[in-house]
């Protein structure tokens, strides 16, 4: 590397260019933009530079119409903005990123012709979401200097910039990167470059286990969209957000980790959703997807207003009058309080269970993997974010549960002011399978040197909104909880998708030898 490739940020009077106009593109250019930087935009296809440039100012008025941006400042960006129509104009750039087609053809052609145009000191940097960096800079005679920089849509609005490390790339290289992502307002986390980076790598099992749940019979859409919400915190659940992203695009992402990691069950894709996505039921884009979206106008709707059926939720029950816990509830053990608080008398016994014994000696038991079937009479509540911000909870149990132990454990949640829904016999149930899984990828990730722990979860909240990351998640249940429950679940359904990762196994044997056990 050059000396002008310090480790430090691109300095705003260098300037960038953003090769391929579409929405993405054009998002990527703001960002430089209005960080002060001299910014060029290219596109094979003639005129369409000129139209991005034109649909760029016409974005920073709205900005200014809002008073979200100063006039004096949006009149100097456009000063800096110059449409390119030639490849070699972008021979000065000190960074260049390219947004084209996903197509890892294209994209080598591409940085093979800039490298014959920009300086030695030129940044070359992909934003691609699943090609690999290292495929890409493969054909590259310098590719050190190759970095990705993975912008999440929209760019402009949303913080994260995942800096990927290509299998040549220079250490400094990828540290300017970093820093100058980091100078434009964003925030960059660093990852090596495998299959989905850290965020579409990692979050495979929040759309996975909802599919399977619903393979399996267990609940409809609705229903499990609502627990992920309202018990597990996630802003969205998994239906709705991959309608709102397009089935096609987030199977196609799915089925692109899984064939990259040589077909590994740990990434299996959804037969449901590919059924989806062969009869052209897209999600919002197209109509319909999980969900049915009304087209603007119909009887009076907005436009694409979603038809979406309400979630099962269980009628009123009458509560327990007193309940005996047995043994530690572990991540639920503030429920012990709560049916204090709400009236119920409480007893404890510090040995066995955990589980809650019902009146009619049935057990409430905290989801562990296991099946309600496998034992005399079991109700298995999931997990939750926080059992007192929840306003539902998952109940599961068998065919041979008996009525009464169903009855008192909703009569219990709903003496809690939870909205309950019973869902079927599902080993895991629904937050707590997706919980496990995203620690134990988390931890397969960390193990790997793929992030760090800060970055992973930094990642997670600031890439999916998730409420909290999995390194973190995994803090606070323990450090035997996922592997626990991912073991019990592996047992019963041994695919290996569900066999803990040996990351986690480490981990959760380093901690039985803290306590001794």
């Amino acid at each position: 590397m050059t000396e002008t490739a310090s480790a430090s940020a691109i300095a705003p009077s260098r300037t960038v260019a953003v090769v391929g106009t579409g929405t993405m593109g054009q998002g990527i250019a703001q960002v430089a933009l209005v960080a002060g930087h001299p910014v060029r935009l290219y596109d094979a296809v003639p005129g369409r530079a000129r139209e991005a440039a034109d649909a760029l100012a016409g974005r920073l008025d709205r900005l200014v119409e809002k008073g979200r941006l100063d006039a004096g400042v949006r009149d100097a960006a456009l000063a800096r903005l110059h449409p390119a129509e030639e490849l070699a104009e972008l021979a000065d750039c000190a960074l260049v990123v390219e947004a084209v087609l996903e197509q890892l053809p294209v994209k080598q052609e591409l940085f093979s012709a800039l490298e014959g145009v920009v300086g030695e000191d030129c940044l070359l940097a992909t934003n691609t979401s699943s090609l690999s960096v290292t495929a890409i800079a493969g054909a590259l005679r310098h590719p050190g200097r190759f970095v990705g920089l993975h912008f999440f849509n929209p760019a402009p609005l949303l913080p994260l910039v995942e800096v990927v490390s290509g299998f040549a790339t220079d250490e400094a290289v990828a540290t300017r990167a970093y820093e100058t992502a980091k100078a434009w307002g964003k925030t960059p986390v660093r990852c090596t470059d495998t299959p989905g980076f850290i965020v579409n790598r990692i979050a495979r099992p929040f759309y996975a286990e909802a599919f399977a749940v619903y393979e399996e019979r267990g609940a409809d859409p609705a229903t499990i969209d609502a627990v992920l919400r309202e018990c597990g915190g996630f802003r969205m659940g998994p239906f709705e957000l991959t309608d709102l992203i397009g089935q096609d695009v987030n199977e196609a992402v799915t089925r692109s980790v899984w064939e990259s990691f040589f077909q590994s069950p740990k990434f299996t894709p959804s037969l449901a959703q590919r059924r989806l996505v062969e009869s052209g039921l897209h999600g919002r884009k197209s109509g319909r997807g999980w969900y049915t979206y009304e087209a603007p106008g119909a009887q009076g709707a907005s436009s694409k207003e979603v038809v979406r059926p309400e979630p099962h939720t269980a009628p009123p029950a009458k509560a327990p009058a007193s309940v005996t816990v047995v043994g530690d509830l572990g991540p639920a053990r503030e429920l012990v309080a709560m049916m204090t608080e709400a009236g119920i008398d409480v007893t404890t016994v510090n040995e066995g269970g955990p589980y809650i014994e019902l009146p009619g000696d049935g057990q409430l038991v905290p989801a562990d993997g296991k099946t309600s079937v496998e034992f005399a009479d079991v109700v298995y509540f999931d997990l939750a974010l926080d059992y007192r911000g929840a306003t539902r909870i998952a109940l599961s149990a068998s065919q041979d549960t008996s009525e009464r132990a169903v009855t008192e454990a909703v009569g219990l949640f709903q003496k809690l002011g939870k909205e309950v829904s019973v869902i079927g016999d599902v080993p895991g149930m629904i937050v707590a399978r997706t919980v496990a899984m995203l620690v134990d990828f988390a931890a397969d990730a960390v193990a790997k040197g793929v992030a760090s722990p800060e970055d992973i979860d930094t990642a997670m909240r600031l890439g999916v909104n998730y409420p909290l990351g999995p390194v973190e998640w995994n803090r606070r249940l323990g450090q035997d909880w996922a592997y626990d429950l991912l073991s019990a679940l592996h047992e019963r359904c041994p695919t290996g998708r569900y066999a803990p990762s040996l990351a986690l196994y480490r981990q959760a044997y380093a901690g039985d030898e803290e306590t001794g056990s």
